[in-house]
């Protein structure tokens, strides 16, 4: 008589305990008197550390084998698996794209969370593979899925990734194990268990009860419904924020929710309602060119975005803000998982240089201090630092850091906050411009928003490339060629850092090459032995 076993695929990351998973599967299935067997995959996959563990269980319990053993099975037969559990989303394409999953037989329980590949990391813009595509793949090679973030779930009870998948398997109902079974074997862990079992249980809930509401679905209609469950990364909520009745269209109200209150954190009231202003003329616009709304409000809604990005932008009191937030040491303490008897210390190095305190000072004090510096290196110096040092845990460091962040007023007069706010209506005027003489340039301008990233000089060569796109390609030409110019120069800016990209499609669409900065020569001493021959000039 031919008996079946239950086969699982477990994705994991390194250092997230797959293998500690795959352990207590196994020892789950011999205390609930069932025969098992695991075997692990290393592989580097995107992310070099990414390993698979192959775990088979034979469903006739060892009472009634008399003796014999079953023979399994050392590796996964692509198309052949009953379920696969994953840490990571893109990790659990890369292994349904490997043919792993089968849509008719295979139950993918996977985390909504990501991992950034290097590649993704890498690009100028959004490099971020989009989560929506990846769970279409995941629906779509699945006999059934289970999607949450597990990430989430094992910050909130203070465990391990790992515990999280375990209770998401237990919770799906795969394997005959009772719910004690597993939760014995992770008492038996001694140290973490505790933690281990809140995670656990938290998974097991979510899992089971999608698992029953799927049951009930199929006895009442004869189907099991194919769109991703609620609750995972595909549903999205709304922001449940407190707004001012800005009249924006349905698409653009999360958006814009998120940029209000990051503004109103920022700066306070009367920024946010300039926030609100510059979007309201935006709107306006966008409406004048598309009476029906036939393009969802793209324009607006890409705007709520990187306006309050550019709005928001970083310096030395935003820095102290977000360092010495009650938030960031409570999420400290659950990274090194410090105990309630744990003395913890924890010290921010910080560098600011000119430009950082110029920022913070008027206009004409900020030119001399700046000039200052540029001096300094003329003559061969390093530009100025203050190297900093500063205990969070102390009281000392905690002041210090309270009363930088307290400075918002003074952020206000300082320089750098007037030359952002001209750089950014200069880059609202080109997108209200732009929308009525050709919808789709005034979207291309907005999307020049995603040029603005980063602090020091990729964030100054970013405002640079876009002021210069603005200048020579935003105007020229009918709107559609416009159009064609400005969405190729962005692109081309966010493909290559050094800007030879650019450049090159500036001359191509008739604008003039950005300028070439000037940059000064320092000479070295020549090092004893080096040939006269030999020039020794550092370029920086």
């Amino acid at each position: 008589m031919k008996h079946q076993s239950i086969s699982l695929l477990v994705c994991a990351l390194g250092g997230e305990g797959g293998g500690v998973l795959t352990e207590w599967l196994v020892e789950t299935a011999r205390h609930a008197g069932y025969p098992a067997q695991a075997t692990s995959i290393p592989g580097v996959a995107q992310r070099t550390g990414a390993t698979t563990y192959y775990l088979e269980v034979f469903l006739v319990p060892f009472g009634e084998l008399a003796g014999k053993k079953p023979v399994f099975s050392l590796n996964p037969v692509p198309g052949a698996l009953d379920a696969m559990v994953s840490s990571e989303l893109l990790e659990t394409t890369r292994q349904i794209g490997n043919g792993m999953a089968s849509p008719e037989r295979t139950l993918v329980i996977t985390s909504s969370a990501r991992t950034l590949t290097t590649q993704e990391r890498m690009q100028l813009g959004d490099g971020r593979t989009d989560s929506a595509s990846l769970l279409k793949v995941v629906q779509q090679f699945s006999r059934a899925h289970q999607v949450f973030d597990m990430g989430a779930v094992a910050k909130e009870c203070g465990t391990v990734v790992s515990a999280v998948m375990l209770g998401a398997i237990a919770g799906s109902g795969l394997f005959p194990f009772q719910r004690e079974d597993y939760e014995a074997v992770v008492k038996a862990g001694g140290k973490g268990a505790e933690a281990s079992l809140r995670g656990f249980a938290k998974a097991y809930e979510i899992t089971s009860h999608a698992r029953h509401q799927r049951a009930y679905v199929e006895q009442l209609v004869g189907w099991a419904p194919r769109a991703v469950p609620t609750g995972s990364a595909a549903t999205v909520g709304k922001a449940g924020l407190a707004l001012p009745t800005g009249g924006m269209p349905a698409q653009v109200e999360e958006m814009f929710a998120l940029g209000y209150q990051r503004l109103l954190d920022y700066q306070g009231q009367a920024y946010a309602d300039l926030y609100v202003q510059r979007l309201q003329s935006i709107l306006q616009a966008e409406r004048d060119a598309d009476p029906q709304g036939t393009h969802g409000f793209a324009t607006t809604r890409e705007m709520a975005r990187w306006l309050a990005l550019w709005m928001a932008f970083d310096d030395i009191v935003r820095v102290a803000d977000l360092k010495s937030r009650a938030s960031r040491w409570t999420r400290v303490q659950g990274e090194v998982k410090a105990g309630e008897a744990d003395l913890l210390k924890l010290y921010d190095h910080f560098k600011p240089g000119v430009p950082e305190f110029a920022a913070l000072l008027p206009a004409s004090l900020a030119g001399k201090l700046v000039a200052w510096d540029r001096r300094r290196a003329a003559r061969g110096l390093q530009p100025w630092a203050l190297p900093l040092k500063i205990g969070t845990h102390s009281v000392f460091g905690m002041l210090a850091l309270r009363t930088l962040a307290s400075m918002k007023w003074l952020r206000a007069r300082g320089s750098r906050f007037a030359a952002e706010q001209d750089m950014i209506e200069k880059w609202l005027q080109g997108v209200v411009q732009g929308t009525r003489r050709d919808w789709q340039l005034g979207q291309e301008i907005a999307l020049c928003g995603r040029l603005i990233k980063g602090y020091g000089s990729t964030n100054e060569r970013g405002k640079e490339n876009l002021l210069h796109v603005l200048d020579h390609l935003a105007h020229g030409g009918r709107g559609e060629e416009a159009a064609k110019a400005v969405r190729a120069a962005r692109e081309a800016a966010l493909a290559d850092d050094a800007g030879k990209a650019l450049d090159a499609t500036l001359v191509q669409h008739g604008a003039p090459p950005r300028p070439v900065k000037a940059v000064p020569i320092r000479w070295a001493r020549k090092p004893r032995g080096l040939p006269d021959e030999a020039p020794h000039a550092k370029v920086h």
